[in-house]
């Protein structure tokens, strides 16, 4: 596909390729190409997700090489399959590193696998941007450690305050998946911004991920008597929590952040998730910037008629930040790109215009969704 998105992407084309005679001679920028690691969950439970980020990743990668690359280089994007194993992050991002010696590292969407990785990046010096992760540890494992999404103490209040304003909820009862870094921090922040508003927390239980049946918490929930259940976990254990809920007559609202979008969610929930509501970082149906409605188009083309989820724009978000910091640095040695990195301001991506802050965080608004008429339904968007 040789079309870039606007005067701005066409500009960073023409850039790049004029950039070449800067060059640097770092490891993984040898021969006719850049090579760039991604990590992401292409098979298992999740895998949505994975297969998503990657999608618009590879997609952002190939048009900037048909723009003529970077540096008057092509990327060579080198991805790895985390399988969505505990520990399989750590393996194929060392691969990555000290095998394949790529210049940076993209990836991973789960929180917990990301935090695998970035120490691993961090020790080497390796940049890595997550497309996705949203719990804050992270980007604390050190300053080559950035992400191009918004983090869980903003998502969390996001939907404290969607609960208490939209939903009109007193009393809420919290489930939260306990193997999950994700998980576990999105619910603390959402609890803490809910009891600032005046609401309560009517009760708190817990679930492991990977678990089937959920019947036993959910019976202790509807005892409890709540206006809404807030969900902070995947689309694999939301759904199937919806179909018991409903079950069991829990009759109130679920709601719940980005890690419940996925195609899947409709499939193993069917009618049962029909109106409930996630926060996430993207949606296709907003009024949007021009760059943002030529990604759909092109993402549709280029994937079967498939339109993007949120994670798919991150994805390739994620690989247009890079590039431009490349760009900038006029190298790929991994300091110099890092210090490009955290010097990104006000990037005109297809999420939103991502500025990296001090604590190498995207300063990004955040969208809500309503479940409706088996398809996600755009309510509003929330700014930081």
């Amino acid at each position: 596909m040789k079309i870039w998105h606007g005067q701005f992407l066409a500009a960073v084309a023409a850039s790049l390729f004029l950039a070449g005679c800067n060059q640097s001679s770092a490891p993984g920028a040898g021969g006719d190409t850049i090579k760039v690691g991604e990590f992401a969950s292409l098979t298992g439970k999740d895998a949505t997700f994975g297969i998503s980020s990657h999608e618009g990743t590879l997609m952002a990668v190939e048009e900037i090489n048909a723009a003529g690359g970077v540096l008057g280089k092509k990327l060579e994007l080198l991805t790895e399959d985390t399988q969505c194993k505990a520990g399989e992050s750590a393996t194929v991002v060392n691969k990555l590193v000290s095998r394949d010696n790529v210049v940076a590292i993209l990836g991973e969407v789960a929180s917990s696998r990301s935090l695998e990785a970035a120490p691993i990046c961090q020790q080497n010096k390796i940049p890595m941007i997550s497309p996705s992760s949203t719990n804050p540890d992270v980007t604390k494992t050190g300053d080559y450690i950035f992400r191009v999404c918004f983090i869980d103490p903003f998502q969390g209040t996001v939907m404290a305050n969607f609960a208490t304003k939209t939903l009109k909820a007193k009393r809420v009862a919290v489930f939260t998946d306990v193997k999950s870094d994700y998980s576990k921090g999105l619910a603390k922040f959402f609890k803490e911004q809910f009891k600032a508003n005046g609401g309560e927390i009517v009760v708190e239980l817990d679930y492991n991920g990977g678990d089937k049946d959920f019947k036993a918490q959910l019976t202790a929930i509807k005892a409890a008597n709540p206006d809404g259940v807030f969900v902070p976990g995947y689309y694999t254990e939301a759904a199937l929590i919806c179909v018991q809920a409903k079950q069991l007559g829990v009759n109130v609202p679920l709601f719940g952040g980005d890690g419940w979008e996925s195609e899947k969610l409709f499939e193993i929930g069917g009618d049962a998730i029909e109106g409930n509501y996630l926060s996430t970082h993207y949606s296709p149906m907003a009024a949007g910037s021009d760059l943002s409605r030529k990604f759909v188009a092109n993402y549709q083309k280029r994937w079967n008629g498939k339109t993007p989820d949120a994670l798919a724009a991150c994805g390739y978000d994620s690989a247009l930040v890079l590039a431009d910091a490349i760009k900038r640095a006029g190298s790929s040695d991994g300091q110099k790109v890092r210090d490009a990195i955290a010097a990104t301001k006000d990037f005109p991506a297809v999420t939103s215009r991502i500025t990296i802050n001090e604590h190498r965080d995207a300063t990004k608004s955040a969208v809500i969704l309503r479940i409706k008429g088996g398809k996600y339904e755009y309510l509003e968007t929330v700014e930081p």
